[in-house]
């Protein structure tokens, strides 16, 4: 908890409160429904909380706007988003209907009211979004098939609308086909030594008419 504090010393009161809630709520799911593995449960503020933030080190999402969490599993990272940015929307999907029980739970817990979530396949949601973001559910090419079409026009912040990646180790290869994708170093930001490969991958996304 004090690495959160200590890199989002802004945070209100009732943030504070909400995020300090997580794992007492994960522990309890996680005994029903295994959404997070065993080992990472005692690490869950710096492995799936602080990196889900990460995003947040590289977008300031603005109130008013519409964020689409894709193959969220368990609401990472978009429930430690949806804490950080309250005025913002956040669409949190999953194709498994346990895991988007525990989203569901857990943002009513937090009162969250600016989470939805749903059991729903990517390619199948009709809405349209300022950026889309995940944590390595696949591979970037079959991912961006996923989600073509589905970002709004005109974008309302400092970077264009598109995709905000959560994914670790040598991403040459499998990032060579787009020429727009931009990398931040996590480990930039946070000291703890799991951060050391991982990254956030911006890709703008076109409007498709």
């Amino acid at each position: 908890m004090e690495e959160i504090w200590k890199h989002f010393p802004n945070l209100t009161e009732n943030q504070r409160n909400q995020l300090a809630q997580l794992q007492a709520l994960y522990t309890e799911w996680n005994a029903k429904i295994n959404v997070i593995s065993r080992k990472d449960i005692d690490a869950l503020y710096t492995r799936h909380v602080l990196h889900s933030l990460g995003i947040a080190k590289v977008m300031e999402f603005q109130p008013g706007a519409s964020v689409m969490d894709v193959g969220t599993g368990g609401g990472f990272p978009g429930i430690p988003l949806a804490i950080l940015f309250p005025e913002t929307q956040f669409y949190l999907i999953d194709v498994i209907g346990k895991k988007i029980k525990v989203v569901q739970e857990v943002a009513t817990a937090l009162g969250l009211t600016n989470v939805k979530a749903a059991q729903m396949r990517a390619e199948n949601v009709q809405e349209e979004f300022d950026f889309i973001v995940s944590r390595a559910v696949t591979n970037m090419p079959d991912f961006v098939k996923w989600v073509r079409g589905k970002v709004k026009k005109h974008s309302k912040h400092p970077l264009d609308n598109g995709i905000l990646y959560l994914k670790g180790g040598d991403l040459t290869e499998e990032l060579a086909v787009f020429q727009r994708t931009v990398l931040y170093d996590l480990a930039d930001y946070f000291e703890d030594e799991f951060f050391e490969t991982k990254k956030v991958v911006y890709l703008p996304l076109k409007y498709k008419t």
